[in-house]
C-alpha cells in the first residue's frame, strides 16, 4: 500500500514540475503574471514559474510576413485600381504587445489596409506606377506611428500588385505605342537629316574631283552584275555621253550631204560705170 502512495507523490511531483518549469526559445521572451499582474520578463532558457500562481506568455521576436489582401481604391485622377501588398513587422516591446493589445496580427492586418487606402488615393494613377518606392515608405511611417504604443517595429511594406481596368489598359497600351511611333519617326528624321550632310558633302568632293563619279558609276554597276542579273544598268552622265555623240554625229552626217556650189568667175555687184561689165577674178 505504501508503494502506491509513493507511486502517487512521485506523479504529483512530476506533474507540479512540469507546470512549475518552462523554456523559453532562442527567438522567444516570456511576459511573466503573477495574480494578473505583470512582475518582469524572462529571457531564453529554463525559466521557474509558481503553478496555479503564475502565468506565462510567451512571445515571439522574429519578423512575421503579413500579406495585405488586394483593396479597391479609387485613386486622386479618379481611376479605379486594385492594390495588393506585404508587409514586414517584429515585435521589439514582449510587455507591450500582450498588455496593449488584445491580437498585434489581426490589428497589423486591419491598419495597414487601412493605411494603403489612404496612402494610394492620395496619388495619382500614373504616381502609383511610377513612385511605388515612395509610398512605400508613406505606408511604413504612418504605420510605425500607429503600431509604436503596441511594443511593434514594422520593417518593411512593398506593394505587390496593381491590377488596372481592361479599358485603361488598353488607353495605356495605346498611349505606349503612339509614344514609340513618335521616337521612331524622329530617330528616322534624325537619319535623313544626317544622311543628306553625308550626301552634301559627297557631292561637293565629287565637284572638285569628276572621275569620282565615274568611278562611282563603275562600283554600282560591279555590285549589280554580283547577283547574274540579265539587265543591264546605265548610269546617267555615261547616257547623256551617248546621247551628245549621237548629236554629233547626225550634224556630221547633216554636214556630209550639202553639196558644195560650182567654182568660176564671179560677176560684181557693184554697179557698172559707164554701162561696161567689169569681170573678177574667182577666188
Amino acid at each position: 500500500m505504501s508503494y502506491v502512495w509513493l507511486v502517487v507523490i512521485l506523479v504529483l511531483v512530476l506533474f507540479l514540475l512540469s507546470l512549475a518549469l518552462k523554456v523559453v526559445k532562442q527567438y522567444e521572451q516570456g511576459v511573466l503574471f503573477r495574480l494578473g499582474r505583470v512582475i518582469g520578463v524572462r529571457r531564453a532558457g529554463l525559466t521557474v514559474i509558481i503553478p496555479i500562481i503564475d502565468v506565462l506568455n510567451r512571445v515571439s521576436l522574429r519578423i512575421v510576413t503579413m500579406p495585405i489582401q488586394s483593396q479597391g481604391i479609387i485613386t486622386r485622377d479618379n481611376v479605379s485600381v486594385d492594390v495588393s501588398a506585404v508587409a514586414y513587422f517584429r515585435v521589439v516591446d514582449a510587455v507591450k504587445s500582450v498588455v496593449a493589445i488584445e491580437s498585434v496580427g489581426t490589428a497589423i492586418n486591419q491598419i495597414a489596409q487601412t493605411t494603403l487606402r489612404k496612402v494610394v488615393g492620395q496619388h495619382t494613377l500614373d504616381e502609383t506606377l511610377s513612385e511605388t518606392d515612395r509610398i512605400n515608405v508613406d505606408i511604413k511611417t504612418i504605420l510605425d506611428v500607429a503600431t509604436e504604443d503596441w511594443g511593434v517595429e514594422v520593417t518593411l511594406v512593398e506593394l505587390k500588385d496593381i491590377q488596372l481596368p481592361e479599358s485603361m489598359k488598353r488607353a495605356m497600351a495605346r498611349q505606349a505605342e503612339a509614344e514609340r511611333e513618335k521616337r521612331a519617326k524622329i530617330i528616322a528624321a534624325e537619319g535623313e537629316a544626317l544622311a543628306a550632310d553625308a550626301l552634301g558633302a559627297a557631292a561637293d568632293i565629287m565637284m572638285a574631283h569628276p572621275l569620282a563619279l565615274q568611278l562611282r558609276n563603275l562600283q554600282s554597276l560591279v555590285e549589280l552584275g554580283v547577283d547574274k542579273n540579265t539587265t543591264v544598268v546605265f548610269p546617267a552622265p555615261l547616257m547623256s555621253t551617248i546621247g551628245e555623240l549621237g548629236a554629233f554625229l547626225a550634224r556630221e552626217a547633216a554636214a556630209a550631204n550639202v553639196v558644195p556650189a560650182p567654182r568660176g568667175p564671179v560677176v560684181d555687184a557693184a554697179p557698172p560705170v559707164n554701162g561696161a561689165v567689169r569681170p573678177v577674178p574667182a577666188s
